[in-house]
């Protein structure tokens, strides 16, 4: 059996980027596996070869592999550029174990990209969109859509570098990024058929701009926050930050009940939240931050509280947000499976709800809802007694100092029951 299948980075000047070492492997390949557009590329190099396009077929590959190091041929992959940075390496390392790999790595587009306009990269966010097309961008879309991590990442990073696919091209980000309000936060810089005869470098357009420019499909995004993103605070926001509705002042759940709830959700940064019963978003909104690579789903029936937890959060300048006018569930139906859910509001329905909310929770997943009357903690306890659910109380009444005349009194807010239930987990 031959040793090791090589895979080798390929970059679009074709034989003169391949060092001496990689040139002849490839000059003594039986079998080269590669993507349609680079075999037409080195189709003069591999004229000798039996050549097997990966072009819709990468599920093959690792078989294709195996049966050519059992029959003793010389076998290569081509991949472009670096093929551990998001390319086909990693795929087959898993598949078929590192030690049947040889990998001859080249330089990455994302590094010429950089140097093209002279920046440092060490210390960008990569991010690859070769995913499934899910079609332009619309505001709320969650990690079911292709440019969504992109999305999170651009949020996250003052710096980052991006390999596009000929669906999720450069003017579909400049387009997402236009959307959602952040095109005046970045400058952005595309790379297209780098060392080709016909490179392009566009860099002084506007993301506006480049949103309507059409590009080859053969591109490398940089994008640099304009002003270094500040430090923000992630938890613990004052009632003040939120805007409330009013004369019904206070329709918010309070800075220290929000904590202990938000305590209790066991978030991470990757949970799915559901928060139905939004009121005016705070809960939703602390969680969205603090699950930065997660996502948060809300519900709220009242016209006046959803327009008010839309405006929070656009205040915010969330990206993981998808608030729902609806009373629940409906609205529900499409929602991920949580991996936490805050029930602020029942709109009437809160026996259904607890039922429904447990049969969706992802194993070890919480529930957390807040009552101020006996009824409906005493309707959540009878419901959660019909369930399999561990579940406990906490009773909170908080008091905060209010000035009279030279000094301080306490006054008492309205106590707060914090129901919070789990799945029982299975010994």
């Amino acid at each position: 059996m031959s040793k090791r299948c090589q895979i080798i980075g390929v970059l679009d000047n074709g034989c003169a980027g391949l060092s001496a070492a990689a040139l002849i492997a490839l000059q003594q390949a039986e079998v080269v596996i590669a993507a349609s557009r680079v075999l037409n590329l080195f189709a003069a190099t591999l004229a000798h070869a039996e050549c097997k396009d990966l072009t819709g077929h990468l599920s093959l590959v690792p078989t294709w592999i195996n049966a050519a190091l059992a029959a003793q041929k010389k076998i290569v992959v081509l991949a472009t550029g670096d093929p551990l940075c998001h390319g086909i390496a990693s795929f087959l390392t898993s598949k078929l174990g590192a030690e049947k790999l040889e990998i001859m790595p080249n330089v990455s587009a994302i590094q010429l990209a950089f140097a093209r306009i002279g920046m440092a990269w060490q210390d960008a966010k990569i991010c690859s969109v070769h995913t499934k097309d899910a079609g332009e961008w619309q505001v709320g879309s969650g990690a079911e859509h292709g440019l969504y991590g992109l999305l999170q990442a651009v949020q996250q990073h003052d710096k980052v570098a991006i390999l596009t696919s000929p669906e999720n091209n450069p003017a579909r980000i400049a387009r997402m990024l236009v959307m959602e309000n952040m095109a005046d936060l970045f400058s952005m810089v595309v790379a297209e058929d780098l060392l080709c005869a016909d490179e392009k470098l566009f860099q002084d357009l506007t993301i506006a701009a480049l949103a309507e420019q059409e590009f080859t499909g053969n591109d490398v995004v940089i994008l640099s926050r304009i002003q270094e993103k500040t430090a923000e605070i992630l938890f613990g926001y004052a009632d003040q930050t939120f805007k409330q509705r009013k004369p019904d002042k206070g329709l918010i759940t309070k800075r220290e009940v929000r904590a202990v709830s938000l305590a209790r959700l066991q978030l991470t940064r990757t949970s799915i939240v559901w928060d139905i019963g939004a009121g005016s978003g705070s809960v939703g909104i602390e969680a969205a931050k603090l699950c930065a690579q997660g996502h948060v789903y809300a519900l709220e029936k009242n016209a006046a509280d959803f327009a008010i937890a839309t405006e929070n959060a656009r205040n915010f300048g969330l990206h993981n947000y998808t608030l729902i006018e609806n009373k629940a569930p409906s609205g529900m139906q499409d929602w991920p499976a949580p991996d936490a859910v805050f029930i602020g509001g029942s709109g009437g329905e809160l026996a259904d709800l607890i039922a429904l909310c447990l049969a969706k929770l992802q194993a070890n997943g919480c529930l957390v809802m807040n009552f101020v009357t006996l009824e409906n903690l005493n309707t959540a306890l009878e419901a959660l007694q019909q369930t399999d659910a561990v579940w406990d109380i906490t009773q909170l009444q908080a008091s905060r100092s209010q000035p009279i005349l030279h000094m301080h009194r306490m006054q008492a807010e309205n106590p707060v029951w914090i129901v919070c239930a789990q799945k029982e987990i299975a010994a």
